[in-house]
């Protein structure tokens, strides 16, 4: 793993996707020589991949509440998204 990509994996998901932001903008912007958009491309896709990741984590993380046929708590089963 190159130290770009070291860097990147420990950032939080908050500053991953501020840093996304801010290269997508610079990129919009055209500001950029066509050497370092293509740079910032990389980085980008890299941030991207790495927030993703963070979102895949947390959504496996979260639980739904199962409440029994007395309306009562009864447990909870992996959040499956629908």
């Amino acid at each position: 793993m190159s130290d770009s990509q070291e860097e990147i994996g420990q950032l939080s998901f908050e500053a991953a996707l501020k840093r996304l932001e801010e290269i997508v903008r610079k990129l919009e912007s055209g500001e950029a020589s066509l050497d370092e958009s293509i740079e910032l491309y990389g980085e980008g896709d890299r941030l991207k991949q790495q927030c993703e990741a963070r979102l895949q984590a947390a959504q496996a993380r979260i639980e739904r509440i199962q409440f029994g046929r007395d309306g009562q708590p009864a447990g909870t089963v992996p959040f499956d998204g629908d």
